[in-house]
This record gives C-alpha cells, sequence and structure tokens, in this order.
C-alpha cells in the first residue's frame, strides 16, 4: 500500500490517542520506519502490523480497527488531501456508490504502482444498493465497511450495511447491501 495509507493511520491514532501512543504502537509493530513518504508504495505487511498493533495497544478489535480506519480514511484524509476529487463522485451518497467502479481510474493517475480493488454494483433501488468488492488483497473487508460508513458521515445519510457474501466463506468476491 501505498504511504498515505500508513501515514493516515498514524495521523489517526495521534488525533484520538497521543503522539506518546503512536510511539507505543510503532515499537509494538516493529515496524522501523520515521516516516512514511506518501506517493511510495510499502510492503501491505506493514500496515497490517500498524493495525495489529494498535488493536492490541487500545484494547479494540482488529475488526474494529479497520472500521474506524476506514470511517477516517473518508471524513478526514480524503477529503482533506483530496476534497475536490471526493467532490466530483457525486452529490450524494447512492450517486457515489453508483459512480464508485470508475472512482480508481482517477486515483491511479495519481498514484501509478496502485493495485485498487474492483467495485460493481447491482440491484439498484432507490434506497438501497449492493456493492460488489473485488481485491487481491484479503482480510480489507472491515476497512471497506468503514469507508461506506465514513461515506454515510460525508454525505450526512444514515446507512446499514449488511456483508451478505464474503471470499471467508469460499466465494469470490464481497458483497454489502447499503441502504440509506
Amino acid at each position: 500500500m501505498y504511504g498515505i495509507v500508513n501515514k493516515a493511520i498514524e495521523e489517526l491514532v495521534i488525533a484520538n490517542f497521543g503522539q506518546d501512543k503512536w510511539e507505543v504502537v510503532k515499537q509494538r509493530s516493529g515496524i522501523d520506519i520515521d516516516y512514511f513518504i506518501s506517493s511510495e508504495p510499502y510492503d501491505d505487511d506493514i500496515t497490517f502490523k500498524l493495525a495489529q498493533a494498535v488493536s492490541q495497544e487500545m484494547g479494540m478489535t482488529f475488526s474494529a480497527v479497520f472500521i474506524a480506519f476506514g470511517e477516517w480514511w473518508v471524513v478526514k484524509t480524503t477529503k482533506e488531501k483530496y476534497g475536490g476529487l471526493m467532490e466530483s463522485g457525486g452529490n450524494d451518497l447512492k450517486e457515489f456508490l453508483v459512480n464508485l467502479p470508475i472512482f480508481h481510474n482517477r486515483i491511479m493517475l495519481i498514484y501509478p504502482k496502485l493495485t485498487p480493488p474492483e467495485f460493481r454494483v447491482s440491484d439498484i433501488t432507490e434506497n438501497s444498493l449492493n456493492l460488489h468488492y473485488f481485491s487481491k488483497r484479503e482480510g480489507l473487508q472491515d476497512f471497506v465497511r468503514g469507508l461506506i460508513q465514513g461515506l454515510g458521515i460525508m454525505y450526512e445519510t444514515a446507512v446499514t450495511i449488511n456483508l451478505i457474501q464474503t471470499r471467508d466463506e469460499g466465494t469470490t468476491h464481497e458483497i454489502f447491501n447499503i441502504s440509506w
């Protein structure tokens, strides 16, 4: 993952728990990197080790860490660093989600080495849709859940998210039913 992801985890921890806790998290994770460069790719293992260390240090489940991080990513990181890009995604939650399959094409212009997930939408109604999440990376479905919750916050729309299919059960991808 790109350094911006790990920097965002750092910012989340510092904002909520302080600089001292971040130092403890870094030490616990075994990651010996003083500063993450946003535009540089890093091994995915670093992100998972940081998340695991946050989980252990803060007494949170790994799932809760990734959900919180997903929300933070939308509400803070992307809004501050890519506000115009986020705003161009749609005028409301439904429009943003429907446009999500083409969103990463724009991101790849900024991060050319990105290996993005693929999103598809189906079963679109006035108040719900199914979001299909395909990724070469495993273990990020809670991050996606957090992203969706963050989008709900961004658009001031209460969302209900149900995971109706998961690779954990032997399928090819996750499907989230999202209603608002």
